[in-house]
């Protein structure tokens, strides 16, 4: 199989092509082939209490034309490094078997039921009631993977899901629940608030009235409420009927606006909060105040999609607090950290409720989404930030934070997430300890390849230890 990009010179350039796309070229040209790893080189010790995987996907186009092809479009491609009684067992990279990857590769498509035009599924891994999906919005339903990635099948969790899903369901570590804000280009008026039982199963699918068709990729929880991101990026006809396979664009016609639904309430009782026009892919966390009011702490940007095709087209304004009013309907806006910085996590036992401590990546002012070499690590009560720099040329992605046991206070544990080595062409799997956060890892696992700038993913406990 041939990679559609066959050579990039020195300047980023693809051989044959006067400016290579930047997102099929330098660290984020696609892999070409499905790999299976088990003789892993370990620098340092893993910790023993780390017993599981990491799953991250990402884009990772089988033939994609350089003249339309977008990043969050990409065929989807799951990385898994199964750890177990401090060894390094295995490394697999498996592709989603949608229909056109199948097509593309003359393999089968994986089983099971289709929603939508688009099957393509590449944004998160995610446990859900036990059972790991890959996960996308707007469109696929999600696909159910094996330990082992081998196996795959699309799942409407049961015939319990009508509509598309979501990349971001956020679990309730109070009640087990997942909550996700779903929406599909076909549904410009509707969003829907779906909730997933502790099982699994989706016990509410609730329909919410809007205008244009937004673009939500993300959302938040308190005790009291669900946070809606309604924000100007909204279905673009123009840019559909150009035939761009992202059709969203900036909408400053759009009302910027933050929704608080109370828990088990419908469309009719949100309370929106007019924001100043930004757009926000990633939540931190959100929690109620005493007094009534509702924070939610987000990665912004001025604008999104506003300009240059085919990705991001804005640098993050950094990690900010946004202070919602439900009094008032306004939402106050105060800077945390203006560096820009994305893929923000937590000790996901806290979500939904005031916590410490939050982790980001830090990113270049450019629009190739490349990490800038660093990761940040919040303190929100005393106001500091720690610094953990890999170095001049590597680039991690999202880390995701572990904590070392069931009671384990909140930053007792380690962060895990793969950094590419650009000069080496080949990838990392670091473990940092969140208590030595600025200090030299406490593991790396040496992968002998580039794994390619992804989105999201997670550390799922258990599994065998095959």
């Amino acid at each position: 199989m041939a990679s559609v990009l066959t050579r990039i010179d020195d300047d980023g350039t693809a051989e044959g092509q006067p400016t290579a796309h930047p997102f099929l070229s330098g660290i984020h040209q696609p892999m070409e082939k499905e790999l299976t790893l088990t003789e892993l080189e370990v620098r340092g010790i893993i910790p023993e209490a780390l017993r599981g995987r990491y799953l991250r996907t990402g884009p990772n186009p089988v033939a994609a034309d350089p003249a339309s092809y977008h990043w969050f479009t990409g065929d989807g491609m799951v990385h898994g490094l199964a750890i177990h009684d401090g060894k390094a067992l295995w490394y697999r990279n498996r592709w989603i078997d949608s229909r056109s990857n199948a097509a593309a590769r003359c393999t089968t498509p994986a089983p099971g039921p289709r929603h939508g035009h688009s099957d393509t599924v590449n944004t998160n891994v995610v446990d859900l009631g036990g059972r790991v999906f890959a996960v996308v919005e707007g469109g696929s339903y999600p696909v159910e993977l094996s330990e082992t990635l081998d196996e795959q099948r699309y799942d409407d969790f049961g015939g319990s899901l009508v509509g598309s899903f979501t990349a971001h369901p956020h679990r309730d570590p109070l009640t087990g629940e997942h909550h996700g804000i779903c929406y599909e280009g076909g549904r410009p008026n509707e969003i829907r608030h779906v909730v997933l039982d502790s099982t699994g199963r989706v016990v509410r699918e609730a329909p919410i009235a809007v205008e244009h068709g937004p673009m939500i990729h993300d959302c938040a929880i308190t005790t009291r409420y669900v946070v809606i991101l309604d924000l100007p990026v909204t279905f673009s006809l123009a840019t559909y009927l150009a035939g761009q396979p992202l059709p969203y664009a900036w909408n400053p016609a759009h009302r910027a606006r933050v929704g608080l639904m109370p828990r088990g309430g419908d469309q009719h009782a949100i309370i929106w909060c007019d924001v100043d026009p930004a757009y926000v892919f990633h939540v931190a966390n959100a929690f109620d105040l005493p007094d009534g009011r509702v924070v939610l702490d987000v990665c912004a940007y001025p604008t999104m999609f506003a300009g240059a095709l085919g990705g991001p087209d804005a640098s993050s304004r950094g990690l900010e607090r946004w202070t919602l009013d439900p009094a008032t309907g306004t939402t106050a806006i105060g800077t945390i950290d203006a560096t820009p910085q994305e893929f923000p996590r937590i000790d996901e036992r806290r979500f939904g409720q005031t916590y410490r401590y939050g982790y980001t990546l830090g990113t270049q002012s450019d629009r190739r989404f490349q990490s800038a070499s660093r990761l940040y690590k919040h303190d929100l009560v005393e106001g500091a930030r720690e610094v953990h720099d890999f170095g001049a040329g590597c680039h991690p992605g999202e880390f995701v934070f572990v904590p070392a046991h069931e009671n384990a206070e909140e930053d007792e544990g380690w962060l895990i997430g793969f950094v590419i080595d650009e000069p080496s062409d080949t990838t990392d799997l670091v473990i940092i300890d969140a208590h030595e956060f600025e200090g030299a890892p406490v593991a790396t696992v040496r992968l002998p390849h580039r794994i390619p700038p992804g989105f999201h993913g997670n550390w799922i406990n258990g599994g065998d230890a095959q």
